[in-house]
C-alpha cells in the first residue's frame, strides 16, 4: 500500500510539473489582485471583482473666434472599492500642449498652449481652491472627508483651455473646423492592481478610462455642424426641417444620404438660425465622449443591420471637407466595416449605435467616431479606416489598459485590420500590406530593443520598439495561435474573453486564462515563448536526412510560428506542407518535418507567409 502511496505521490508531482513549467511570471501588484480575489486564475472577473464609475453631466461651449473650449460638468462618481480614496486623482490629456509637460517627441510653437483653467471646484457642495494652474495630464485635489467605500460624491468642476493650433489628436482643423477630444476633466481610473492610474499622458501611449454614462451638450454658432460620440438627442431643435428629417431617415436605410451639401452648408440653411445652437447627446456605459464641428463640412449617413438577430442597426456618418477625396466612399467602407466586424472577425455585433468618420489629422480613435487625414489614396484611406473602426473593441468595448499594455488593443486592431483587408482586397494585397506596414520595420531593425518581450509595459519602451510590441508582433502572436487552433476554436475562445471581460478592465493574465480555460488547453507555454521571451522572427534548413524523407528546421529566433514547407520535385510540380505553431511545443529551437513522398526532390524551400524571416538565404536548400 505504501508504494501504491509512494508512486501516485511521484505521478502527481511529475503533473505537476509538467502543468505548471510553463508558470507565466506576474508582478507582484497582479499576484496580489488574484491572491485577492479580484481576479481569477478560470479567466473570469474574481468574485470580488470591482471597477468604479463616474455618471457626467457636462455643458460644453466652442468659441470659433477665440478658440477657446469652456465647459460646466457634474460628476457623480461611485466608489466601488474597500478603499477610502482621500486623494482624487483628476486626469486632463489636452494639458499635453502645456510647454511643462512631459511628451514623447519635439513639438512646434503652435502645439502649446496654456493648458486647462479651472475656475470652480466643489466636492458635495464644500468648495476647493483649485485652479490647475500646476497640473500635468494628471492633477490631484485632497478630498478632506475622503470617498468611503460603496459610497458616491457629487463633483462640479467649471473649466475652460484653448484649442491648440497644430491638430494632432485633437485642436484646429482649419479656420472653422475643430476636433474637440479630452475636452473635459475626467476622475482618472482606480483599479485593483494599481489604484490610481497616475502615470502622465505623453503622446506615445494611449488611454485608459472607466466606463461612464455621458449626458452633454456642445453650444457652437449657428451654421456649425457637431458630430459626437452617442446619439443627438435634439436634432429638430438644432437642424431645419429638411436636414432633421434627412438624418432621421438614414437611420433606417442602407441608401447613401446627403445630409448636407457643400452648397448648403455655404448658403447657412441647415442649422437654426439662433446666434448659438445647444446639440444634446447621450451615451452610456462608455469609455470616453469627444466631438468635432465645422461650418463648412460635408455631411453624409446612412445606417447598416449590426445585429442580424434583433435587426437592430447603426448608424454610419461621415463629416469631410469638399477636397477631401477619400472620404467620398467613408459612408459605404463603414457599412460595409460595421456589417464585417459584426459577423465575421472578431464576429461580435457592432456593440454601439453609431460610427462617424470625421476628416482630421490623427488617424485615431475615439468612441463612435474616428479622426482620420486625407491620404489621397482610397485603398490605403479604407485600411486605416477599418484599423480606427475596429478599436471599437479592443478598447472600448473591452476596457484595456492602453497606457501599460497597448498590445492587448493595437494587435487586435491590427489583427482585425488584416482580415478584413483579405476580404476587401484579396489575400495576397493584405499580405503585402501587412508585411510592408506592420512586419518589415520590425524585421529590418535589429536593434536590442526591437526584441523587448511584448509584455514589457508600453510606457517603458521608446521609439520603434513601442509601435513593434504593440502592432506587429502583438498582432503576429494572435495570428499565430488562430492557425494554431483552428478558426472555430480560436473564436470560441475569443467571444468567450470578450463576453467576459466587456465593460470592464481586463489584463493580459486575463486574457491568458481565459483562452486556457475555453480551449481545455494550456497554452502556457505559446504565451511564454511569445509575449515573455526576446524571440524574433528566424527559422531555417537545418538539414535534409539521408533517405531525403525528414528535414530539420531550426527555429534561430525562437518565436512560435506557423510555416509552409514548399517542396518542388525534379518534374517541376510542388508540394506544400503546412506547419502550425504547435511543432514547436515539445522542442523550441528544431523541429522535423516528414516528407512522405517517393518523387525525386530537386528544392525545399520554407515560407513564413507574414511571419516575415529576418535571414531568408538559409531558408533554401537545393537536393542534389
Amino acid at each position: 500500500m505504501k508504494k501504491i502511496l509512494h508512486l501516485a505521490i511521484i505521478a502527481f508531482v511529475l503533473f505537476t510539473q509538467s502543468n505548471f513549467a510553463q508558470e507565466l511570471y506576474m508582478p507582484r501588484n497582479i499576484k496580489e489582485a488574484y491572491a485577492n480575489g479580484t481576479r481569477s486564475k478560470d479567466g473570469k472577473p474574481g468574485k470580488k471583482y470591482w471597477q468604479n464609475q463616474g455618471r457626467y453631466n457636462m455643458e460644453i461651449s466652442v468659441d470659433p473666434k477665440t478658440k477657446m473650449v469652456s465647459g460646466t460638468e457634474t460628476i457623480l462618481y461611485e466608489n466601488n472599492s474597500n478603499d477610502t480614496l482621500r486623494n482624487i486623482a483628476i486626469r486632463f490629456v489636452n494639458n499635453l500642449h502645456k510647454p511643462s509637460s512631459p511628451r514623447g517627441s519635439s513639438v512646434s510653437d503652435d502645439f502649446l498652449s496654456n493648458g486647462l483653467t479651472i475656475t470652480s471646484l466643489k466636492i458635495e457642495n464644500e468648495v476647493y481652491k483649485e485652479d490647475a494652474r500646476s497640473w500635468g495630464t494628471v492633477g490631484r485635489v485632497k478630498y478632506t472627508k475622503g470617498i468611503v467605500p460603496h459610497t458616491k460624491v457629487t463633483i462640479k468642476i467649471d473649466w475652460n483651455y484653448p484649442l491648440s493650433k497644430e491638430s494632432g489628436r485633437e485642436g484646429q482643423i482649419d479656420e472653422t473646423t475643430f476636433f474637440v477630444a479630452y475636452s473635459y476633466p475626467r476622475i482618472s481610473v482606480f483599479d485593483d492592481y494599481n489604484g490610481w492610474d497616475i502615470l502622465p499622458h505623453t503622446d506615445r501611449q494611449e488611454f485608459y478610462n472607466d466606463f461612464n454614462d455621458y449626458v452633454f451638450s456642445v453650444k457652437a454658432p449657428k451654421n456649425y455642424v457637431v458630430y459626437a460620440t452617442g446619439d443627438l438627442l435634439n436634432p429638430d431643435e438644432v437642424l431645419q426641417p429638411e436636414f432633421a428629417a434627412r438624418l432621421k431617415k438614414s437611420y433606417t436605410t442602407d441608401e447613401i444620404l446627403h445630409i448636407a451639401n457643400e452648397q448648403e452648408m455655404k448658403s447657412g440653411i441647415v442649422t437654426k438660425q439662433y446666434d448659438w445652437n445647444v446639440w444634446k447627446f447621450e451615451a452610456k456605459n462608455i469609455s470616453d465622449v469627444c466631438f468635432g464641428l465645422s461650418d463648412h463640412y460635408l455631411w453624409d449617413a446612412s445606417s447598416v443591420i449590426v445585429d442580424k438577430k434583433t435587426n437592430r442597426r447603426a448608424s454610419v456618418q461621415a463629416a469631410y471637407d469638399v477636397k477631401g477625396t477619400d472620404f467620398v466612399n467613408s459612408v459605404k467602407n463603414n457599412q460595409y466595416a460595421l456589417d464585417w466586424f459584426s459577423n465575421n472577425w472578431p464576429g461580435v455585433p457592432y456593440p454601439f449605435s453609431k460610427m462617424t468618420a470625421f476628416q482630421g489629422f490623427a488617424d485615431m480613435e475615439y468612441p463612435m467616431i474616428c479622426n482620420d487625414s486625407q491620404m489621397g489614396d482610397a485603398k490605403f484611406a479604407q485600411l486605416v479606416q477599418d484599423h480606427e473602426v475596429a478599436h471599437t473593441y479592443f478598447p472600448f468595448y473591452m476596457g484595456i489598459n492602453e497606457t501599460r499594455y497597448a498590445f492587448m488593443d493595437e494587435g487586435w486592431a491590427t489583427t482585425f485590420e488584416y482580415l478584413i483587408g483579405i476580404a476587401e482586397h484579396g489575400k495576397e494585397d493584405a499580405d503585402q500590406f501587412y508585411k510592408e506596414f506592420r512586419v518589415q520595420n520590425y524585421i529590418n531593425d535589429r536593434s536590442a530593443e526591437e526584441d523587448q518581450p511584448i509584455i514589457s509595459m508600453s510606457t517603458q519602451v521608446s521609439g520603434a520598439g513601442y509601435g513593434n510590441n504593440s502592432y506587429g508582433k502583438a498582432s503576429l502572436s494572435y495570428l499565430a495561435l488562430k492557425d494554431m487552433l483552428g478558426d472555430d476554436l480560436f473564436k470560441k475562445a475569443l467571444h468567450t474573453y470578450m463576453e467576459t471581460w466587456n465593460g470592464k478592465h481586463p489584463i493580459p493574465w486575463d486574457y491568458f486564462n481565459s483562452f486556457n480555460a475555453t480551449t481545455g488547453k494550456n497554452l502556457n507555454w505559446f504565451f511564454q515563448n511569445w509575449f515573455f521571451t526576446n524571440n524574433y522572427l528566424d527559422i531555417a534548413i537545418k538539414n535534409i536526412s539521408s533517405d531525403r524523407k525528414t528535414i530539420t528546421v531550426e527555429n534561430i529566433g525562437g518565436f512560435a510560428i506557423p510555416f509552409d514547407v514548399i517542396i518542388t520535385f525534379a518534374d517541376k510540380s510542388k508540394v506544400t506542407l503546412h506547419q502550425t505553431p504547435a511543432i514547436w511545443e515539445k522542442n523550441q529551437k528544431s523541429a522535423k518535418v516528414i516528407l512522405k513522398t517517393t518523387k525525386k526532390i530537386q528544392k525545399i524551400q520554407l515560407d513564413g507567409g507574414i511571419f516575415m524571416d529576418a535571414t531568408p538565404s538559409n531558408n533554401i536548400i537545393n537536393v542534389k
